[in-house]
């Protein structure tokens, strides 16, 4: 809902790097604003890995930055499955070497939820930008 970008421009001089976001709530705006092709939302779902990827490589493209990172998933506290409970997020990175994506599980309250979503999306940019190992596939939390 716009919280990495709003954690990313509140540090002074962030306009020298940042360069917009796309919060794209419905999948009709992962559609028209990244790129994200229908059939791909309606066989994996918008809270998948295949559509993290796809929203990461929308925004490189559209923003023509160097990296792009993407976060779809549920908050809750209602809209999560026994395959995707709530506190499942799907992370993308998607940069010049190509996209990768990761799937977190944070079992906690909303906001919580939110928060461990944007930092670890701060993380994966902090440890591309400075070489260092990506961390695993997926990450389990429990929360609270």
């Amino acid at each position: 809902g716009g919280l990495l970008s709003k954690l990313i421009t509140d540090v002074s001089g962030a306009s020298h790097v940042f360069l917009g976001g796309v919060t794209s709530y419905s999948n009709s705006a992962k559609q028209t604003f990244l790129d994200v092709p229908k059939a791909v939302i309606a066989e994996h779902g918008a809270v998948s890995t295949e559509v993290a990827e796809r929203m990461a490589v929308g925004a490189r493209r559209h923003f023509k930055s160097d990296l792009a990172v993407s976060v779809t998933g549920i908050a809750g506290p209602e809209g999560g499955s026994r395959e995707k409970p709530v506190g499942t997020v799907f992370l993308g990175l998607a940069t010049a070497n190509g996209v990768q994506s990761y799937r977190v599980y944070h079992r906690s309250s909303r906001s919580h939820i939110r928060s461990f979503s944007a930092y670890y999306a701060l993380d994966m940019i902090r440890r591309y930008v400075n070489g260092h190992a990506p961390l695993p596939e997926t990450i389990q939390t429990i929360g609270d």
